[in-house]
């Protein structure tokens, strides 16, 4: 175990989900002269579950809604216990899971800080070495003497993640932590990252953000349904993750049917992906009483990166279908998404977009870690 951080050996977890709700003392005392039985259902939220993780590891946990990763992370953090397996833990341990556990709204946030602090096993003047910094990292100066409870939640959050980054310990447990404010708040916490890489902490990484996967993360393991059902390269993870959701979204009804009803509808849909010649061709049919042109947007982590319209087309009309080709060779791997608009001509209003994005996945290895655009290399290093 020297060199092991956290060992987790055959683990699972069950919860009881009760069928009916007792709301009064009458219907508590009713159900025991009844013998008590209420009625349940078990969920297997982790089933088996075993992995090892090594000091200076970056380690993800990935898997969709309801896999059972915040379960899982709740266990290490000591939060709940298994129902049989065992849990070892080689250190100190922090989770940033429910952040901001110990705040009192009725005390101002320089309040809060000092009494979290506390909480961390820091006194008042290690505290108080560290209060600016505390501060400027949640950026939130101006309204440190206001209290708590005028705070949104947004702001909570960031200033409980800026306290318990302070936190002495050898493992980190993060939930989700970037989701906590705006891109330049995310952007703090990406260089957090790379500080806690840099001097080899062990972290222990939940996120749906499969950027951040590849971009932090040594090694990773996928959650499917309480079962452990992959481990290895976070590259290799998160492309299984993307496609299980592309799938996902594939097996659901088509909203697109519902659309063909509507005097304005338009779709969108892959007809072909060539991964060997590098290209994609997608079809968007649409349907109008008006003189219409069709745009569409390339999408990738939920931002468009490319946008291309057909008003370059002559005699686009009240129906058809136009054809679009792909250059694959011009992105970096993930999951894509196209996004199509119809939009009338006459006053370049948008009448209907497709109620379905067409989605694709790109694999590989790209160590490059993020962004759509694929650049070309021709770095010279100079001396």
């Amino acid at each position: 175990m020297d060199e092991v951080a956290i060992k987790v050996d055959e683990v699972s977890k069950t919860f009881k989900l009760p069928h009916e709700k007792q709301t009064s003392i009458k219907g508590a005392v009713i159900n025991i002269f009844k013998g008590g039985n209420r009625s349940f259902e078990r969920q297997q939220a982790l089933q088996g579950v075993r992995f090892e993780i090594n000091k200076g590891d970056f380690f993800g946990i990935v898997g969709r809604n309801g896999s059972g990763k915040s379960t899982l992370l709740k266990l290490l953090a000591g939060i709940y216990s298994p129902d049989s397996g065992r849990i070892q833990v080689n250190g100190k341990l922090t989770p940033f899971i429910e952040l901001g556990v110990g705040f009192n709204p009725e005390l101002t946030g320089r309040e809060n800080v000092f009494l979290n602090g506390a909480l961390l096993g820091f006194n008042r003047k290690e505290v108080s070495a560290m209060y600016k910094d505390i501060v400027e990292f949640a950026e939130l100066r101006r309204f440190m003497d206001q209290k708590l409870k005028n705070y949104s939640s947004g702001m909570q959050v960031r200033l409980a993640f800026s306290i318990a980054i302070r936190a002495r310990s050898d493992i980190l447990l993060l939930d989700e932590v970037l989701a906590v404010g705006d891109a330049a708040f995310q952007q703090k916490c990406y260089d957090y990252f790379e500080e806690l890489k840099l001097s080899n902490k062990t972290v222990v990484f939940v996120s749906h953000d499969m950027g951040a996967i590849r971009r932090f993360c040594n090694r990773a393991v996928y959650i499917d349904q309480g079962k452990l059902t992959h481990s290895g390269d976070p590259l290799d993870i998160a492309d299984i993750y993307q496609e299980d959701n592309m799938q996902s979204v594939i097996d659901q009804s088509s909203e697109s049917s519902k659309a063909a009803h509507k005097e304005d509808n338009i779709t969108v849909s892959i007809i072909e992906q060539n991964p060997e010649q590098h290209i994609l061709r997608f079809r968007i049919a649409y349907n109008s009483k008006f003189q219409t042109y069709v745009g569409f947007s390339l999408i990738k982590d939920g931002a468009t990166f490319a946008e291309l319209n057909s008003l370059n087309l002559k005699g686009t009309d009240k129906k058809g279908a136009l054809d679009y080709t792909l250059d694959l060779s011009l992105l970096n791997p993930g999951l894509y998404e196209i996004s199509a608009t119809l939009i009338k001509s006459e006053n370049k209003q948008a009448l209907t977009t497709a109620p379905k994005r067409a989605k694709f996945n790109l694999s590989g290895n790209d160590r490059t870690r993020g962004g759509a655009i694929r650049l070309e290399s021709d770095l010279v290093k100079v001396s």
